[in-house]
């Protein structure tokens, strides 16, 4: 079982829609994928088709310690999840004086390791105590960059943070990559890739951008993904390559 988290501290990139989507073109490509969502916003949780108020049974009960990991996760739509919602914000503060609290996300995924091939985790635009468990609890982290000059300038922030993880918590703590997300046709789109391909050059990996389109507004509401809605379209067929190269980035070092 290889562990992605999608991370980027600020909100409005388009986290919640790239963790789901790949979640499902992976899932075609006949892998076994487990969806977390650790936003107490619940967006992944509502995306899938759930109703994060009605939830009895989260990730929150299974970080505090009152429910296994096993007895939370919900099925569908054809994929595993398992989901959040507002009893999460509270998590942080209880968890505060615990013990190895920045691995209880990873501890609880040892339970499931044999029963699935990848885990993606969905994190809330803030870099506290959850997103350091989802870093912790990772392989790899993947990074959405909204396309605009103001997106790019807070990833020094994020990298500061995975760094920081990696030389005090996680040495093997990797990086796929970056997704530029909304992507229109314009030149301040295309300057801004450039740049992110020019300043990460040779050191992380620049993928495809994803184009800003109302096919995901669509997607939202029917609680379904671009590639079952929109399979032919040029978005759907984005997500497919970028779950390809994903893949084999978590394969390495596997």
């Amino acid at each position: 079982m290889q562990v992605l988290t999608i991370a980027n501290q600020k909100g409005g990139v388009g986290k919640t829609t790239l963790t789901y989507n790949l979640g499902k073109a992976l899932s075609l490509m006949g892998k076994k994928v487990l969806l977390v969502d650790l936003d107490p916003q619940g967006a992944l949780t509502l995306y899938a088709g759930l109703n994060p108020d009605s939830l009895e049974e989260t990730v929150y009960q299974v970080l505090i310690g009152e429910l296994p990991i096993k007895k939370t996760i919900k099925q569908v739509n054809g994929l595993e999840m398992l989901p959040a919602n507002i009893d999460l914000s509270g998590a942080e503060v209880e968890l505060i004086n615990e013990i190895g609290r920045e691995r209880i996300l990873e501890t609880a995924l040892e339970e499931i390791k044999d029963e699935y091939d990848y885990v993606l985790i969905d994190t809330s635009p803030h870099l506290g105590l959850l997103t350091i468990n989802a870093l912790v609890a990772a392989d790899k982290v993947l990074i959405p960059v909204e396309t605009k000059y103001l997106g790019v300038r807070g990833l020094a922030i994020l990298f500061r943070m995975i760094e920081k993880i990696q030389r005090k918590l996680k040495p093997e703590l990797g990086i796929c990559g970056i997704v530029p997300t909304f992507y229109e046709r314009t030149t301040h789109s295309r300057q801004v890739v450039e740049e992110l391909k020019q300043y990460f050059q040779g050191k992380v990996k620049i993928y495809d951008p994803i184009k800003k389109t109302v096919k995901f507004a669509d997607s939202v509401a029917q609680k379904s993904s671009i590639l079952e809605l929109y399979p032919n379209s040029d978005v759907a067929q984005t997500f497919i390559k970028l779950a390809q190269e994903v893949e084999k980035c978590l394969k390495r070092e596997a």
